[in-house]
């Protein structure tokens, strides 16, 4: 059976057999609990990692200090902070499990040393992070200009394996909507 980074890495471009056990001898494979934080923001994120099983959440606090969810990720998607990763500077970010959560975690130094290694593997990842961004602004611009039942709604069908996991609140700071409204719009069917 092929690993789940490795097929998913086959879908953006071939990857030899023989790279396989290479590139998964440098991925570290970890475990949290729903709460617990992959990455804390003003920090410099100096990993990449690969969802195996569960949902995270890419947080970021407003001026009252209040945390807003941006983005879910779930299975078989990278997730990190790009900016800190690519420019070394601390993030504005937070990266949580929004349930319990598999994934396994790359650092920049050996992702850069397995490109020196395998040079075709950066194209590929760089393909699927692209992909991946241009999922994140089509999803959010879907629910621009769309109330908040609607914005529920879309969400329920464009996210059917997250909405399942998260909490409502989660799923409420996501869309911005208060936790009560969300509750009268469910009630409401």
């Amino acid at each position: 059976m092929i690993d789940p980074l490795i097929q998913h890495l086959q879908s953006f471009g071939p990857i030899d057999a023989a790279d396989s056990e290479p590139i998964l001898d440098v991925f570290q494979w970890k475990s949290l609990r729903e709460g617990d934080c992959l990455f804390e923001h003003n920090h410099v994120c100096r990993e990449l990692f690969f969802i195996r099983k569960g949902v995270a959440k890419i947080i970021r606090y407003n001026d009252k200090g209040d945390p807003v969810i941006y983005f879910f990720t779930k299975e078989d998607q990278f997730c990190t902070i790009l900016h800190s990763f690519n420019t070394e500077t601390p993030a504005e970010e937070d990266i949580r499990a929004a349930c319990d959560l598999e994934f396994s975690a790359i650092s920049k130094e050996r992702l850069l040393s397995l490109y020196q290694r395998l040079p075709y593997l950066k194209d590929v990842i760089d393909q699927t992070i692209r992909q991946r961004l241009l999922d994140k602004v089509r999803t959010r611009n879907a629910y621009l200009g769309q109330n908040a039942s609607a914005r529920y709604h879309l969400f329920l069908s464009l996210e059917p394996g997250v909405a399942t996991r998260v909490s409502m609140n989660d799923i409420a700071s996501y869309l911005g909507i208060a936790p009560q409204s969300l509750s009268r719009i469910r009630r409401k069917g």
